[in-house]
């Protein structure tokens, strides 16, 4: 039996540019893939007397959507960290023009 897949994250830092969130999505689709095709392949070879309980489907299927959007709500916080550094440099501008 093939094992469930782990949640995984990419560490992130403070100056993350888009070239690391763009890999992150190509990452993150790729781990979609193989696991979609691990579970096909897990289904065609597995044992017909004995089958695999479906709550282990269940299971890494929901480990897979919370990765999904751990990944999303990081990407989210980058954009949100990007605007307001850009927020904070606009106004630190104005303000020594001043």
């Amino acid at each position: 039996m093939i094992a469930p897949i782990a949640n995984t994250t990419a560490s992130q830092t403070g100056g993350t540019s888009q070239t690391s969130s763009t890999s992150a999505s190509s990452t993150v689709a790729q781990t979609q893939d193989m696991f979609l095709q691990l579970l096909v392949a897990q289904l065609q070879n597995q044992d017909p007397t004995n089958p695999v309980d479906g709550t282990t489907f269940v299971t890494q299927l929901a480990q897979m959507q919370q990765l999904e959007q751990s990944v999303t709500t990081g990407q989210d916080v980058s954009a949100m960290h990007t605007d307001l550094d850009t927020i904070v440099a606009d106004l630190s501008a104005s303000t020594s023009q001043s």
